[in-house]
């Protein structure tokens, strides 16, 4: 056990984790040029065009090193903040960490915030500077900043450039001799910690997992702790670019078991394996359940089609444990699912891997967050859809979830960001000059305000040297409407909102204008209101597609050609009391973007 480290890169998105983690497989020759490619680990399409890790690959490497042979497992982690939880979950499975700093950009939001549950579990921090080949690198200034972030020597910090392949050597050195080798006893009771599952449409379940006492053998009679159920391991084996069955797995290896489940339910990360003979006296603690922030309706295009979203979903979750979904039914949209989210990107992700993995068709409704409601009664509600809400008058009042917010930026953009989050509802808690020309601002926000928007807005007002990292910290009472959108007099529920007062007439009004463009003319006229309670606070009306009628009267007097009209406008009444309004899928969408 002596010779093993585990150990995952932390760093803020775009600081080169995928890059180092390319060249450390190369170097210790996991990998041959053949099939070698960039990104190697990031191996969906999507994380491919975007340039971002969305999920966290673990892999086995081995090094030689003062004439001993040393595994290696890495486990590379996302940087987006959406995905916070995936790096928790790499973080509680390794003994040590990699802190990557970008040397152009220096220490942003998202690096102390990974920093930070990584000391919380006690991990060996090895801090590196990358990008050093660039033209614009200030490795002084933000050695500094390392410094001062982390209380370590100029000397400890390694300067790499992942592109070139530099410094790289020294890095796997350092892992070796500043990390510490797992803990564990490999004759106590089996205790295996499920990190991550993907599922496989031949074999079932892939769940990984890293054992942190006894070992384990193929054909064992195993048992997941949390759901109780029993299997047996059919194969066990490490992580390589492909899956390297072995026959036994002991203490400190990471691994994967495949045990014929075809479930998605029966497999939770954050589980414990244990043997069914054998069991350890308690499970491993120290997962959080992840807590979503932001809620939307997913509906399949074609109705027939909610079973299948249902597998899909399934089968998302084992692959993306910070998803959640339940039933739930719309009067516009029928029957579809209520999923949580942990922001907007992982929302658009899981939208963008439905259609491309699964072939669904789906609507999204405008995301929203969950609110506290206090009723006449002083029972507490949760809300997370506003057709939800309990009726006006059994309302004693709403709360609503507030973040605490750092951002950290460079100077001379602290106006341009102080009046965004000022607008957007926020109150400045402190301000901090980390060095001469950069601050770190702290606010309270409410969530709801930050959902749609926000993220975009602070990236284009600070030229995108911002950084931004949040976490929850409590509820606050709000005065908060229910805005509701009307077709010709029904309400269509999946474009209701929940918003303060102080915006809900300038929102209503957006969204009817909005609603008018994307809207296509029907035979009738279609009007689109908004209201709160019995209230319209806005209206506009998509005229109807109409046939000149009085084309073919020509002469004579105006009373044939007022006959004709009125003939039409009765037919349009008619119409109107029994026609559809068909709303695109772009109307839903478009709340998103309203401004």
């Amino acid at each position: 056990m002596k010779n093993i480290r585990n150990f995952c890169i932390i760093a803020h998105i775009d600081h080169g984790k995928s890059t180092l983690a390319d060249r450390l497989l190369q170097f210790t020759g996991a990998v041959n040029e053949r099939n070698f490619q960039d990104q190697l680990l990031d191996d969906m399409d999507l994380e491919r065009e975007k340039g971002i890790t969305i999920k966290s690959h673990a892999i086995e490497m081995t090094y030689h090193y003062n004439n001993e042979e040393y595994i290696l497992n890495l486990i590379d982690t996302p940087g987006h903040v959406d995905f916070s939880y995936e790096v928790s979950r790499s973080i509680a499975a390794c003994e040590g960490a990699l802190l990557v700093v970008d040397a152009t950009q220096g220490i942003q939001a998202q690096t102390i915030s990974n920093l930070y549950q990584a000391i919380d579990h006690n991990l060996d921090i090895i801090p590196i500077l990358n990008k050093m080949d660039m033209p614009s690198a200030m490795p002084e200034e933000v050695k500094d900043q390392i410094v001062d972030l982390l209380g370590c020597d100029h000397e400890e910090i390694l300067s790499v450039s992942a592109k070139t392949g530099e410094g790289v050597e020294e890095v796997l050195q350092a892992i070796i001799e500043r990390i510490r080798p797992p803990q564990g006893d490999s004759d106590a009771p089996l205790q295996a910690l499920i990190f991550d599952s993907v599922f496989n449409s031949f074999r079932g379940i892939y769940a990984y997992f890293r054992i942190f006492n006894g070992q384990i053998h193929t054909n064992d009679f195993v048992k997941f702790v949390a759901t109780g159920k029993e299997y047996h391991a059919d194969e066990i084996g490490v992580l390589g670019l492909t899956p390297q069955p072995r026959n036994v797995l002991k203490a400190g290896d990471v691994g994967y078991i495949i045990s014929g489940i075809k479930n998605a339910k029966e497999v939770s990360v954050g589980d414990t394996i244990t043997h069914v003979n054998n069991p350890c006296q308690e499970a491993i603690a120290g997962f959080s359940e992840v807590k979503p922030m932001l809620f939307a309706g997913i509906y399949p295009v074609e109705a027939d089609d909610y079973e299948e979203l249902r597998s899909s979903l399934e089968k998302l979750q084992l692959n993306d444990a910070s998803l959640t979904f339940e039933p739930e039914s719309s009067a516009a949209l029928g029957f579809g699912f209520r999923c949580g989210f942990l922001g907007l990107l992982h929302m658009e992700i899981i939208q963008e891997r439905l259609d491309r993995e699964f072939d669904m068709d789906v609507i999204t409704t405008v995301p929203n967050v969950s609110y506290k409601v206090i009723t006449t009664k002083k029972e507490t509600l949760d809300v997370h859809n506003p057709s939800g809400m309990p009726p006006v008058n059994n309302i004693d009042h709403i709360e609503e979830p507030y973040i605490s917010a750092q951002i950290i930026t460079k100077s001379e953009f602290i106006g341009y960001i102080m009046k965004l989050c000022l607008d957007k509802r926020g109150t400045l808690k402190s301000q901090v000059y980390l060095a001469s020309n950069r601050t770190e601002l702290t606010f309270d926000l409410p969530l709801g305000e930050i959902v749609f928007d926000f993220y975009d807005k602070l990236k284009s007002c600070s030229k995108g040297y911002a950084s931004f990292d949040y976490y929850l910290n409590g509820y606050k009472e709000a005065k908060l409407a229910k805005l509701d959108i009307l077709l010709n007099g029904e309400s269509v529920d999946a474009l209701s909102t929940l918003i303060h007062v102080n915006h809900a007439y300038e929102f209503g009004r957006r969204m009817c204008e909005k609603l008018k463009e994307l809207i296509p003319r029907h035979q009738f006229d279609i009007a689109i209101q908004a209201a709160i309670g019995g209230k319209i606070i806005a209206r506009e009306t998509v005229k109807a597609v109409r046939k000149d009628v009085t084309a073919k009267c020509y002469g004579g007097d105006i009373t044939r050609k007022r006959k004709l009209l009125e003939k039409q406008k009765r037919g349009k009444k008619r119409m109107r009391q029994i026609g559809n309004v068909e709303v695109p899928q772009s109307a839903f969408l478009a709340v998103l973007k309203i401004d």
